[in-house]
């Protein structure tokens, strides 16, 4: 409920929701989701199920996910666990993090899908590269 008096939306680990949520304010999930989540931020707690995409500004990911993922900015926790593509501006993630699929910055999404070349882009000088971080 954005009405200006709530700046997050928690959902509880009791709570099973079947079907998409779509969220202007920034949402933390501890329990089960089968469907697609757009929202400004997620933070998705470390018992939290996550069946389906996830889009958001930034997300700190620690449960599981069997779906896509795309954020401006990712954190995965050691925690985590990802069955699905995970695409980004900028990427952390801790040691023991388990990701099963492809890693791939938003640039190169955004240019694939403009039906660019099939050759990788080349970075060009002053152009804003995806970064990606290790944790400790």
């Amino acid at each position: 409920m954005a009405n200006g008096n709530s700046t997050f939306s928690v959902i509880g680990s009791d709570v099973t929701i079947t079907g998409d949520i779509s969220a202007s304010v920034d949402l933390h999930v501890d329990g089960k989701i089968e469907g697609d989540i757009k929202c400004a931020s997620l933070v998705q707690g470390e018992h939290s199920v996550i069946k389906g995409a996830v889009t958001a500004e930034t997300a700190r990911m620690s449960g599981k996910v069997s779906g896509s993922i795309t954020a401006k900015e990712l954190v995965i926790l050691k925690t985590a666990r990802i069955e699905g593509d995970v695409h980004y501006d900028a990427l952390t993630i801790e040691q023991g993090a388990q990701v099963d699929g492809r890693f791939s910055p938003n640039s190169q999404r955004a240019s694939s899908s403009t039906g660019a070349a099939s050759a990788p882009a080349k970075p060009q000088q002053g152009d804003k590269s995806p970064q990606l971080q290790m944790a400790n």
